[in-house]
């Protein structure tokens, strides 16, 4: 006989278990699907391990540059295979975490492969069998995978998805990243850093083609200090593997050129994971791999909703996660609740140095009709900056000159990604310039940098 449940969903990522929760903490009864690991790929093959990792190799990169702070240290060196093992505890670590959280707050956990045999339906294929669970309301929160292009495919040995990247085989000496969005420049930045000889392409025209232009270009001058050969506007064309090498035929400008690598890196985008649910039958609609919703995730198939990666842009974890405790509210029935509003969600980039944007970028403000005024300030005037040794970044932010609201904030640099949240906050509060501008600072802080880019924009900048 089939257990009901107010509430059923499918997949256990940062958008799934925080719908269960939210979920149960209004009342529902609540039960969640999971076919892999508690948390899904972002506590356990992404956001976390990566960020773990990056950890290592930013103390390494400091250890080197002890000089630089009037110390001393000999011998500098690593071990990949313990920054590995740190990794991998750091996300079972939180992976169990996920698990405690069901038990406190009383979701059902089923451990299975899940399909809708029919609505309100969910039919789990369990290592103890099959069971049948219906609900009124079933949430996907499936996720999505690393795409993969013909002739590129991951091998486990000469070329790697993000899943090998974050278990390595070897240390690679010389790698060949595909892709520069934020897995393939946070790859780069990590086994560059701990010495791979390494090459990113791009087959747009910058690298980070999501952010501003301007920060695109001081990152790609910053990768290129650190070693880094950066391919725009090119593509791979063919992968040859051989016996421990890789001979990749890359076009640029028209023209082909063979290199040769030990490692190839293939970060070339994520399609959503919407195979074997049975949506055709239920009458969703999908769109190039991702289940098309409205606002409030809807899939227009009474009581079924989808969220996070398999929704669509923006690929967040903080995005799938605000989507969940957002479609718990609707089941639920409370009243005042606010779509998701993707362009006042912050990216997060971990390289070295960080990228993080919120908001229209200023081609896209122009783009868009904006009239608009542009501020900056760059790391090398903060005090802070000075003193933590890292006087290479950039905060701009962009402005309507006619309304004063903020449009968009974009930076690069040490520690941005956590600065981010400051305009976040402000946009969602529809701030204009004044208040930014009548904002007190803390000094000395990073954050100065902040408040000096706003009155750039208004010819106001004090320290540069």
């Amino acid at each position: 006989m089939a257990q009901t449940f107010d509430m059923i969903v499918i997949g256990a990522g940062p958008g799934g278990y925080v719908a269960a929760i939210r979920g149960a903490q209004l009342g529902l009864k609540v039960a969640i699907v999971e076919r892999e690991h508690m948390g899904g790929i972002c506590l356990n093959w992404g956001c976390i391990p990566t960020k773990a990792m990056l950890r290592s190799a930013e103390v390494f990169h400091l250890m080197e540059r002890a000089k630089d702070f009037g110390l001393s240290a000999e011998k500098i060196g690593y071990d990949i295979d313990a920054v590995v093992k740190r990794s991998r505890g750091v996300a079972k670590q939180l992976s169990s975490g996920v698990g405690h959280l069901m038990k406190k707050n009383k979701v059902t956990v089923v451990m299975g492969e899940a399909t809708l045999p029919g609505k309100g339906r969910v039919s789990v294929k369990t290592d103890k069998g099959t069971e049948e669970l219906t609900a009124k309301n079933i949430v996907l929160a499936t996720g999505a995978r690393a795409r993969e292009l013909p002739g590129l495919e991951p091998d486990a040995d000469l070329v790697w998805s993000y899943k090998h990247a974050l278990v390595p085989p070897r240390m690679p000496k010389k790698l060949l990243v595909i892709g520069s969005g934020a897995i393939g420049i946070e790859f780069a930045s990590f086994y560059n850093t701990l010495g791979a000889e390494t090459t990113v392409v791009e087959v747009m025209e910058r690298i980070l083609p999501v952010e501003d232009a301007e920060i695109s270009a001081f990152a790609k001058k910053q990768f290129e200090k650190q070693g880094m050969t950066i391919l725009q506007k090119a593509i791979v064309k063919d992968l040859d593997r051989g016996k421990g090498k890789v001979t990749a035929s890359i076009e640029t400008g028209g023209k082909v050129e063979k290199h040769d690598f030990d490692t190839v890196i293939s970060a070339v985008g994520i399609v959503g994971n919407t195979e074997g649910l049975g949506l055709e039958k239920l009458g969703v609609s999908v769109d190039r791999t991702h289940v098309v919703v409205d606002e409030y995730c809807r899939t227009g198939v009474e009581g079924l909703y989808a969220i996070g990666d398999l929704a669509g842009a923006p690929w967040l974890a903080h995005k799938a996660s605000h989507e969940g405790v957002m479609v718990a509210e609707l089941i639920a029935g409370k009243n005042d609740v606010h779509p998701v509003r993707p362009e006042s969600i912050a990216g997060c980039t971990y390289c070295q140095p960080q990228v993080a944007s919120v908001g229209l970028t200023e081609a896209q403000a122009k783009e868009k009709g904006h009239e608009v005024k542009v501020g900056r300030f760059p790391f090398i005037g903060n005090g802070k900056a000075i003193a933590l040794g890292e006087p290479e970044g950039l905060v701009k932010t962009v402005f309507d000159a006619t309304t004063g609201e903020l449009l968009g904030a974009h930076m690069v640099g040490a520690e941005v990604t956590e600065l981010i949240q400051g305009y976040v906050v402000g946009r969602t509060l529809e701030t204009t310039e004044e208040e930014l501008m009548n904002t007190v600072f803390p000094h000395p802080t990073l954050s100065e940098m902040m408040h000096e880019s706003v009155l750039d924009a208004y010819d106001r900048a004090i320290h540069f």
